[in-house]
Protein backbone atom coordinates (compact mmCIF):
# COMPACT_ATOMS: atom_id res chain seq x y z
CA UNK A 1 0.00 0.00 0.00
CA UNK A 2 1.39 3.82 -0.96
CA UNK A 3 0.77 6.48 0.78
CA UNK A 4 0.67 10.07 0.30
CA UNK A 5 2.47 12.32 2.53
CA UNK A 6 1.61 15.96 2.07
CA UNK A 7 4.76 18.19 1.05
CA UNK A 8 4.42 20.35 4.34
CA UNK A 9 4.85 17.26 6.33
CA UNK A 10 7.93 15.98 5.67
CA UNK A 11 9.47 19.65 5.10
CA UNK A 12 8.48 19.88 8.88
CA UNK A 13 10.29 16.49 9.59
CA UNK A 14 13.35 17.32 7.66
CA UNK A 15 13.39 20.25 10.09
CA UNK A 16 12.41 18.30 13.41
CA UNK A 17 15.17 16.18 12.79
CA UNK A 18 18.43 18.63 11.84
CA UNK A 19 16.90 20.17 15.39
CA UNK A 20 16.97 17.02 17.19
CA UNK A 21 20.29 15.73 16.02
CA UNK A 22 21.53 19.35 16.81
CA UNK A 23 20.48 18.95 20.25
CA UNK A 24 21.98 14.96 20.27
CA UNK A 25 24.93 16.99 19.54
CA UNK A 26 25.04 19.84 22.02
CA UNK A 27 24.14 17.26 24.86
CA UNK A 28 27.20 14.80 24.12
CA UNK A 29 29.04 18.19 24.11
CA UNK A 30 28.03 18.76 27.23
CA UNK A 31 28.66 15.61 28.51
CA UNK A 32 32.38 15.46 27.52
CA UNK A 33 33.15 18.80 29.06
CA UNK A 34 31.76 17.19 32.40
CA UNK A 35 33.29 14.03 31.74
CA UNK A 36 36.85 16.22 31.40
CA UNK A 37 35.75 18.09 34.48
CA UNK A 38 35.62 15.21 36.33
CA UNK A 39 38.60 13.48 35.11
CA UNK A 40 40.72 16.34 35.80
CA UNK A 41 39.31 16.56 39.23
CA UNK A 42 40.47 12.96 39.79
CA UNK A 43 43.87 13.41 38.32
CA UNK A 44 44.40 16.53 40.60
CA UNK A 45 43.14 14.74 44.11
CA UNK A 46 46.26 12.19 43.76
CA UNK A 47 44.21 9.12 42.16
CA UNK A 48 44.39 6.95 39.28
CA UNK A 49 42.30 5.88 36.53
CA UNK A 50 43.30 2.81 35.02
CA UNK A 51 40.59 3.06 32.64
CA UNK A 52 37.12 4.66 31.42
CA UNK A 53 34.64 4.76 29.09
CA UNK A 54 30.38 4.48 29.19
CA UNK A 55 28.98 1.96 31.10
CA UNK A 56 24.70 1.43 31.04
CA UNK A 57 23.26 4.71 31.14
CA UNK A 58 26.61 6.21 33.15
CA UNK A 59 30.36 7.27 32.22
CA UNK A 60 32.53 5.01 34.51
CA UNK A 61 36.22 5.67 35.75
CA UNK A 62 37.90 2.68 37.09
CA UNK A 63 40.88 3.91 39.85
CA UNK A 64 43.93 1.73 40.14
CA UNK A 65 42.86 1.78 44.15
CA UNK A 66 40.14 3.06 46.37
CA UNK A 67 40.44 5.86 48.22
CA UNK A 68 39.78 4.29 51.57
CA UNK A 69 41.66 1.38 51.07
CA UNK A 70 44.42 1.05 48.69
CA UNK A 71 44.44 -2.48 48.54
CA UNK A 72 41.09 -2.29 46.74
CA UNK A 73 41.53 -2.56 43.39
CA UNK A 74 38.08 -2.10 42.04
CA UNK A 75 36.41 1.03 43.00
CA UNK A 76 34.85 3.30 40.54
CA UNK A 77 33.22 6.99 40.19
CA UNK A 78 30.17 7.21 37.78
CA UNK A 79 29.09 10.08 36.26
CA UNK A 80 25.58 10.04 34.79
CA UNK A 81 22.89 12.19 34.51
CA UNK A 82 21.62 11.97 38.01
CA UNK A 83 25.02 12.97 39.42
CA UNK A 84 28.14 11.65 40.29
CA UNK A 85 28.65 8.27 42.23
CA UNK A 86 31.02 6.23 44.24
CA UNK A 87 30.94 2.23 44.40
CA UNK A 88 33.84 -0.48 45.83
CA UNK A 89 33.24 -3.90 45.98
CA UNK A 90 34.43 -4.80 49.10
CA UNK A 91 32.08 -5.19 52.11
CA UNK A 92 34.59 -2.46 54.40
CA UNK A 93 33.60 0.05 51.60
CA UNK A 94 29.89 -0.77 51.39
CA UNK A 95 27.78 2.49 51.51
CA UNK A 96 30.87 4.95 50.83
CA UNK A 97 29.34 7.92 48.40
CA UNK A 98 30.44 10.19 46.69
CA UNK A 99 29.58 12.64 49.44
CA UNK A 100 32.40 10.44 51.41
CA UNK A 101 34.79 10.63 48.82
CA UNK A 102 34.46 14.67 48.86
CA UNK A 103 34.95 14.61 53.00
CA UNK A 104 37.82 12.48 51.99
CA UNK A 105 39.98 14.03 49.56
CA UNK A 106 38.24 17.77 49.14
CA UNK A 107 36.36 18.93 52.00
CA UNK A 108 35.55 21.66 51.31
CA UNK A 109 33.95 21.36 48.14
CA UNK A 110 30.17 21.44 48.83
CA UNK A 111 29.13 21.80 45.22
CA UNK A 112 30.42 19.87 42.18
CA UNK A 113 33.98 20.84 41.08
CA UNK A 114 33.00 22.45 37.87
CA UNK A 115 30.86 24.83 39.81
CA UNK A 116 32.68 25.49 42.57
CA UNK A 117 32.44 29.17 44.31
CA UNK A 118 30.85 30.35 47.54
CA UNK A 119 28.14 29.28 48.48
CA UNK A 120 25.49 27.13 50.67
CA UNK A 121 25.73 23.72 50.58
CA UNK A 122 24.35 21.13 48.42
CA UNK A 123 22.12 20.11 51.44
CA UNK A 124 19.96 23.02 50.41
CA UNK A 125 18.11 20.98 48.17
CA UNK A 126 17.02 18.53 50.93
CA UNK A 127 13.31 18.54 52.03
CA UNK A 128 12.12 21.09 54.11
CA UNK A 129 10.61 18.90 57.44
CA UNK A 130 7.20 16.89 57.28
CA UNK A 131 4.55 19.74 58.05
CA UNK A 132 2.50 18.90 61.14
CA UNK A 133 -0.79 18.16 59.46
CA UNK A 134 1.48 14.97 58.28
CA UNK A 135 1.05 13.71 62.02
CA UNK A 136 -2.62 13.85 62.00
CA UNK A 137 -4.27 10.94 64.40
CA UNK A 138 -2.44 7.84 65.91
CA UNK A 139 0.42 7.88 62.72
CA UNK A 140 1.25 10.86 64.60
CA UNK A 141 1.06 9.80 68.02
CA UNK A 142 3.10 6.78 67.06
CA UNK A 143 5.55 8.41 65.80
CA UNK A 144 5.87 10.98 68.58
CA UNK A 145 6.30 7.91 70.77
CA UNK A 146 9.31 6.32 69.18
CA UNK A 147 10.96 9.89 68.00
CA UNK A 148 12.52 10.64 70.81
CA UNK A 149 14.44 7.16 71.37
CA UNK A 150 15.51 6.82 68.15
CA UNK A 151 17.96 8.24 65.71
CA UNK A 152 16.30 7.36 63.04
CA UNK A 153 14.12 10.32 60.67
CA UNK A 154 10.58 11.07 61.90
CA UNK A 155 9.60 11.38 57.93
CA UNK A 156 10.97 7.69 57.68
CA UNK A 157 9.43 6.43 60.63
CA UNK A 158 5.29 8.15 59.29
CA UNK A 159 5.70 6.73 56.20
CA UNK A 160 6.98 3.48 57.14
CA UNK A 161 3.83 3.02 59.80
CA UNK A 162 1.45 4.04 57.37
CA UNK A 163 2.81 1.39 54.57
CA UNK A 164 2.69 -0.83 57.44
CA UNK A 165 -1.12 -0.32 58.71
CA UNK A 166 -2.12 -0.41 55.36
CA UNK A 167 -0.43 -3.57 54.57
CA UNK A 168 -2.01 -4.82 57.41
CA UNK A 169 -5.28 -3.75 56.52
CA UNK A 170 -5.98 -5.67 53.74
CA UNK A 171 -8.38 -5.12 50.84
CA UNK A 172 -11.59 -4.46 52.57
CA UNK A 173 -11.88 -0.64 52.92
CA UNK A 174 -11.36 1.23 49.68
CA UNK A 175 -12.01 4.64 47.55
CA UNK A 176 -13.47 4.64 44.06
CA UNK A 177 -12.11 6.93 41.26
CA UNK A 178 -14.04 6.58 38.58
CA UNK A 179 -13.82 2.07 37.69
CA UNK A 180 -10.86 2.55 40.11
CA UNK A 181 -10.50 1.20 43.04
CA UNK A 182 -8.14 2.31 45.61
CA UNK A 183 -6.83 0.42 48.37
CA UNK A 184 -4.74 1.37 51.36
CA UNK A 185 -1.46 -0.41 49.83
CA UNK A 186 1.77 1.68 49.26
CA UNK A 187 5.16 1.39 47.86
CA UNK A 188 7.55 3.68 49.24
CA UNK A 189 11.66 3.57 49.30
CA UNK A 190 13.63 5.48 51.90
CA UNK A 191 16.68 7.49 50.70
CA UNK A 192 19.79 8.08 52.86
CA UNK A 193 21.81 10.55 51.79
CA UNK A 194 24.49 7.86 53.10
CA UNK A 195 24.74 4.73 54.57
CA UNK A 196 24.27 6.06 57.92
CA UNK A 197 20.60 7.47 57.23
CA UNK A 198 19.37 4.84 59.97
CA UNK A 199 17.14 3.42 57.28
CA UNK A 200 17.22 0.50 58.86
CA UNK A 201 16.69 1.55 62.64
CA UNK A 202 13.14 3.37 61.41
CA UNK A 203 11.85 0.26 59.77
CA UNK A 204 13.01 -1.98 62.93
CA UNK A 205 11.55 0.93 65.67
CA UNK A 206 7.87 0.62 63.58
CA UNK A 207 7.92 -3.52 63.01
CA UNK A 208 7.92 -3.46 66.73
CA UNK A 209 5.27 -1.65 67.45
CA UNK A 210 2.97 -3.57 64.51
CA UNK A 211 3.84 -6.96 65.61
CA UNK A 212 1.99 -5.98 68.31
CA UNK A 213 -1.29 -5.43 66.49
CA UNK A 214 -1.31 -8.31 64.11
CA UNK A 215 2.26 -11.01 65.15
CA UNK A 216 0.76 -13.23 62.10
CA UNK A 217 1.09 -10.79 59.64
CA UNK A 218 4.69 -10.00 60.66
CA UNK A 219 5.46 -13.38 60.55
CA UNK A 220 4.08 -15.16 57.56
CA UNK A 221 3.09 -11.83 55.30
CA UNK A 222 6.65 -9.89 55.60
CA UNK A 223 9.14 -11.44 53.31
CA UNK A 224 12.08 -10.23 51.86
CA UNK A 225 14.22 -11.19 48.19
CA UNK A 226 12.40 -10.02 45.71
CA UNK A 227 13.87 -11.55 42.50
CA UNK A 228 11.53 -12.37 39.51
CA UNK A 229 7.37 -11.51 39.01
CA UNK A 230 6.90 -15.89 38.83
CA UNK A 231 8.26 -15.51 42.53
CA UNK A 232 5.94 -12.65 43.84
CA UNK A 233 2.53 -14.31 42.14
CA UNK A 234 3.43 -17.56 44.11
CA UNK A 235 3.93 -15.89 47.61
CA UNK A 236 0.25 -14.35 47.01
CA UNK A 237 -1.30 -17.18 44.46
CA UNK A 238 -4.56 -18.71 44.03
CA UNK A 239 -5.54 -22.29 44.31
CA UNK A 240 -4.13 -24.33 41.59
CA UNK A 241 -6.52 -26.94 40.15
CA UNK A 242 -5.36 -29.26 37.31
CA UNK A 243 -7.73 -31.66 35.20
CA UNK A 244 -6.48 -35.24 36.14
CA UNK A 245 -7.71 -38.47 33.56
CA UNK A 246 -10.05 -41.03 34.75
CA UNK A 247 -9.63 -43.96 33.48
CA UNK A 248 -11.61 -46.75 32.95
CA UNK A 249 -10.30 -50.38 31.20
CA UNK A 250 -7.72 -48.40 30.46
CA UNK A 251 -9.35 -45.80 28.88
CA UNK A 252 -10.21 -42.04 29.69
CA UNK A 253 -13.21 -41.67 29.83
CA UNK A 254 -13.49 -37.96 31.75
CA UNK A 255 -11.54 -35.58 33.10
CA UNK A 256 -11.66 -34.46 36.93
CA UNK A 257 -10.34 -30.69 38.49
CA UNK A 258 -8.16 -32.03 41.43
CA UNK A 259 -6.85 -28.92 43.83
CA UNK A 260 -3.38 -29.53 43.40
CA UNK A 261 -1.80 -26.48 45.36
CA UNK A 262 -4.19 -24.96 47.96
CA UNK A 263 -2.87 -21.32 47.43
CA UNK A 264 -2.84 -18.61 49.80
CA UNK A 265 -5.39 -17.37 52.06
CA UNK A 266 -4.05 -14.15 53.00
CA UNK A 267 -3.37 -11.92 50.00
CA UNK A 268 -1.64 -9.50 52.62
CA UNK A 269 2.35 -9.00 51.71
CA UNK A 270 4.79 -6.60 52.54
CA UNK A 271 7.88 -6.80 50.82
CA UNK A 272 10.38 -5.27 53.44
CA UNK A 273 13.81 -4.82 50.69
CA UNK A 274 16.86 -3.30 53.21
CA UNK A 275 19.32 -3.61 49.55
CA UNK A 276 16.64 -2.14 46.87
CA UNK A 277 19.88 -1.51 44.90
CA UNK A 278 19.77 -5.53 44.43
CA UNK A 279 16.29 -5.13 43.52
CA UNK A 280 16.97 -2.51 40.62
CA UNK A 281 19.74 -4.68 39.39
CA UNK A 282 17.71 -7.83 38.95
CA UNK A 283 14.79 -5.78 36.45
CA UNK A 284 17.35 -5.03 34.44
CA UNK A 285 17.75 -8.43 33.66
CA UNK A 286 16.62 -9.65 29.94
CA UNK A 287 13.06 -11.14 30.39
CA UNK A 288 13.02 -10.49 33.93
CA UNK A 289 9.33 -9.72 34.72
CA UNK A 290 9.64 -8.43 38.19
CA UNK A 291 9.20 -4.57 37.23
CA UNK A 292 6.02 -5.38 34.65
CA UNK A 293 4.45 -7.37 38.03
CA UNK A 294 5.18 -4.81 40.38
CA UNK A 295 3.63 -2.36 39.00
CA UNK A 296 0.43 -4.85 38.14
CA UNK A 297 0.46 -5.23 41.62
CA UNK A 298 0.19 -1.92 42.72
CA UNK A 299 -2.95 -1.23 40.17
CA UNK A 300 -5.07 -3.71 40.43
CA UNK A 301 -3.92 -6.58 42.87
CA UNK A 302 -4.62 -9.44 39.56
CA UNK A 303 -1.70 -10.83 39.01
CA UNK A 304 -0.84 -13.56 35.97
CA UNK A 305 1.96 -14.13 33.37
CA UNK A 306 1.32 -16.02 30.26
CA UNK A 307 3.97 -18.99 29.69
CA UNK A 308 3.39 -22.21 27.80
CA UNK A 309 2.81 -24.70 30.68
CA UNK A 310 0.33 -23.69 33.63
CA UNK A 311 1.67 -21.14 35.76
CA UNK A 312 0.44 -19.34 38.76
CA UNK A 313 -1.88 -16.75 38.89
CA UNK A 314 -2.99 -14.41 41.99
CA UNK A 315 -6.39 -12.18 42.17
CA UNK A 316 -7.12 -9.02 44.75
CA UNK A 317 -3.52 -9.18 46.04
CA UNK A 318 -2.59 -6.69 48.44
CA UNK A 319 1.13 -5.47 47.95
CA UNK A 320 3.12 -3.09 49.91
CA UNK A 321 6.29 -2.45 49.75
CA UNK A 322 9.14 -0.72 52.00
CA UNK A 323 12.79 -0.45 50.68
CA UNK A 324 16.00 1.29 51.46
CA UNK A 325 18.60 2.61 49.51
CA UNK A 326 21.59 5.51 49.85
CA UNK A 327 21.20 8.32 47.23
CA UNK A 328 24.16 7.66 45.50
CA UNK A 329 23.36 3.86 44.46
CA UNK A 330 20.44 4.73 43.39
CA UNK A 331 21.31 7.73 40.79
CA UNK A 332 23.77 4.99 39.68
CA UNK A 333 21.44 2.27 38.88
CA UNK A 334 17.64 3.41 38.55
CA UNK A 335 18.22 3.85 34.49
CA UNK A 336 15.70 6.18 32.55
CA UNK A 337 13.42 3.18 31.50
CA UNK A 338 12.45 2.42 35.18
CA UNK A 339 11.38 6.41 35.16
CA UNK A 340 9.97 6.24 31.95
CA UNK A 341 7.99 2.95 32.40
CA UNK A 342 5.75 4.10 35.61
CA UNK A 343 8.04 1.58 37.38
CA UNK A 344 9.05 4.73 39.57
CA UNK A 345 6.15 6.53 39.90
CA UNK A 346 4.50 3.73 42.09
CA UNK A 347 7.13 4.74 45.04
CA UNK A 348 7.05 7.50 47.65
CA UNK A 349 10.43 8.12 47.41
CA UNK A 350 11.00 9.64 50.93
CA UNK A 351 14.90 11.29 51.77
CA UNK A 352 15.75 10.54 55.15
CA UNK A 353 19.05 11.21 57.43
CA UNK A 354 19.54 10.70 60.90
CA UNK A 355 18.41 13.24 63.64
CA UNK A 356 19.76 13.30 66.28
CA UNK A 357 22.95 11.39 67.90
CA UNK A 358 22.00 8.66 70.77
CA UNK A 359 25.34 7.42 71.92
CA UNK A 360 23.69 4.91 74.82
CA UNK A 361 20.33 4.51 72.94
CA UNK A 362 16.59 5.33 73.79
CA UNK A 363 14.61 3.65 76.15
CA UNK A 364 11.86 3.31 74.08
CA UNK A 365 10.95 -0.04 76.28
CA UNK A 366 9.87 2.99 78.62
CA UNK A 367 7.10 3.82 76.32
CA UNK A 368 3.73 2.43 77.04
CA UNK A 369 2.52 0.68 73.67
CA UNK A 370 -0.60 -1.23 74.72
CA UNK A 371 -2.51 1.02 74.50
CA UNK A 372 -1.58 1.84 71.05
CA UNK A 373 -1.67 -1.64 70.05
CA UNK A 374 -5.02 -1.82 70.78
CA UNK A 375 -6.23 1.36 69.22
CA UNK A 376 -4.74 0.18 65.99
CA UNK A 377 -6.55 -3.24 66.38
CA UNK A 378 -9.79 -1.60 66.34
CA UNK A 379 -8.67 0.18 63.30
CA UNK A 380 -7.52 -2.87 61.40
CA UNK A 381 -11.40 -4.39 62.76
CA UNK A 382 -12.94 -1.04 61.68
CA UNK A 383 -11.63 -2.11 57.94
CA UNK A 384 -15.11 -4.00 57.17
CA UNK A 385 -15.74 -0.38 56.11
CA UNK A 386 -15.87 -0.87 52.40
CA UNK A 387 -16.36 1.97 50.23
CA UNK A 388 -15.09 5.40 51.64
CA UNK A 389 -15.65 8.99 50.11
CA UNK A 390 -15.24 12.38 50.95
CA UNK A 391 -17.38 14.27 53.06
CA UNK A 392 -18.55 17.95 51.36
CA UNK A 393 -15.46 19.97 52.77
CA UNK A 394 -13.10 17.38 51.81
CA UNK A 395 -14.26 17.22 48.55
CA UNK A 396 -14.32 21.29 48.22
CA UNK A 397 -10.21 20.66 49.19
CA UNK A 398 -10.01 18.46 46.82
CA UNK A 399 -11.21 20.88 44.13
CA UNK A 400 -8.95 23.48 45.30
CA UNK A 401 -5.73 20.83 44.79
CA UNK A 402 -6.79 18.45 41.95
CA UNK A 403 -5.13 21.12 39.12
CA UNK A 404 -1.91 21.15 40.78
CA UNK A 405 -2.05 17.55 41.64
CA UNK A 406 -2.47 16.73 38.35
CA UNK A 407 -0.43 19.09 36.70
CA UNK A 408 2.51 17.36 34.53
CA UNK A 409 6.13 18.20 35.44
CA UNK A 410 8.82 17.98 32.58
CA UNK A 411 11.58 15.41 32.54
CA UNK A 412 12.82 12.65 35.24
CA UNK A 413 11.39 14.39 38.24
CA UNK A 414 7.48 14.71 36.47
CA UNK A 415 7.83 11.12 35.42
CA UNK A 416 8.63 9.75 38.98
CA UNK A 417 5.93 11.63 40.54
CA UNK A 418 3.24 11.36 37.64
CA UNK A 419 0.53 9.81 39.88
CA UNK A 420 0.23 12.25 42.75
CA UNK A 421 -3.63 12.43 42.55
CA UNK A 422 -3.70 8.79 43.27
CA UNK A 423 -1.18 8.32 45.86
CA UNK A 424 -3.04 11.42 48.22
CA UNK A 425 -5.73 9.05 47.42
CA UNK A 426 -4.58 6.16 49.16
CA UNK A 427 -2.54 8.25 51.96
CA UNK A 428 -5.70 9.73 52.63
CA UNK A 429 -7.68 6.67 53.04
CA UNK A 430 -5.28 5.40 55.43
CA UNK A 431 -5.08 8.49 57.54
CA UNK A 432 -9.21 7.96 57.55
CA UNK A 433 -8.85 4.04 58.43
CA UNK A 434 -6.79 4.71 61.85
CA UNK A 435 -9.26 7.69 62.70
CA UNK A 436 -12.13 4.86 62.49
CA UNK A 437 -13.68 7.58 60.14
CA UNK A 438 -16.32 6.49 57.85
CA UNK A 439 -15.67 9.01 55.71
CA UNK A 440 -12.61 10.95 54.31
CA UNK A 441 -12.28 14.22 56.34
CA UNK A 442 -10.58 17.51 55.31
CA UNK A 443 -7.69 16.63 58.27
CA UNK A 444 -6.96 13.27 56.46
CA UNK A 445 -7.04 14.82 53.46
CA UNK A 446 -4.34 17.92 54.62
CA UNK A 447 -2.17 14.91 56.38
CA UNK A 448 -2.00 13.56 52.77
CA UNK A 449 -1.31 16.42 50.96
CA UNK A 450 1.07 16.90 53.83
CA UNK A 451 3.34 13.65 53.23
CA UNK A 452 2.74 14.13 49.68
CA UNK A 453 4.44 17.62 49.48
CA UNK A 454 7.80 15.85 51.49
CA UNK A 455 7.75 13.09 48.71
CA UNK A 456 7.38 15.67 46.24
CA UNK A 457 10.40 17.29 47.38
CA UNK A 458 12.56 14.42 48.11
CA UNK A 459 11.67 13.28 44.35
CA UNK A 460 13.00 16.61 43.51
CA UNK A 461 16.32 16.50 45.73
CA UNK A 462 16.93 13.12 43.91
CA UNK A 463 15.33 13.17 40.40
CA UNK A 464 15.27 17.11 39.89
CA UNK A 465 18.58 17.61 38.56
CA UNK A 466 18.20 20.13 35.23
CA UNK A 467 20.72 17.93 33.13
CA UNK A 468 19.37 14.27 33.87
CA UNK A 469 15.67 16.24 32.54
CA UNK A 470 17.70 17.43 29.09
CA UNK A 471 19.43 14.14 28.46
CA UNK A 472 16.16 12.37 28.86
CA UNK A 473 14.42 14.89 26.56
CA UNK A 474 17.51 15.05 24.03
CA UNK A 475 17.74 10.50 24.16
CA UNK A 476 13.86 11.14 23.11
CA UNK A 477 14.86 13.17 20.00
CA UNK A 478 17.74 10.97 19.02
CA UNK A 479 15.70 8.21 19.12
CA UNK A 480 13.13 9.97 16.80
CA UNK A 481 16.00 11.48 14.15
CA UNK A 482 17.40 8.11 13.85
CA UNK A 483 14.32 6.01 13.60
CA UNK A 484 13.52 4.68 9.99
CA UNK A 485 10.74 6.07 7.94
CA UNK A 486 7.52 3.89 7.19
Amino acid sequence: MISVVPQELLEQLAKDTASARRSATSSEDRDTRTQNVLRDWINQHTLKIKNEGPYKDSYRFVLEACPFDPEHKDAAIFLSGYGRSFYCFHDSCKGKTWEDVLQLLDPEADIPPESKKPGPSTSRNWPDPLAPEAFHGLAGEVVHAIEPHSEADPAALLVQFLVGFGSIAGRHAYFATEATCHYPNVYTVIVGQTAKGRKGTSWDQICRVLTGVDNDWRTNRVISGLSTGEGLIWAVRDAIHEHTPVKDKGRIVRYDEVESDPGVKDKRLLVFEPEFARVLKVTEREANTLAAILRESWDHGDLNILTKKQAARATNAHMSIVAHITKDELRRLLTDTAVANGFANRFLWICARRSKLLPEGGTLATVNFPPIHARLRAAVEFQAAGELRRSDLARDLWREVYASLSEGKPGLLGAAISRAEAQVVRLSLIYALLDLSPSILPTHLEAALALWRYAEDSARFIFGDALAAMRLLMRSFASYADAPMA
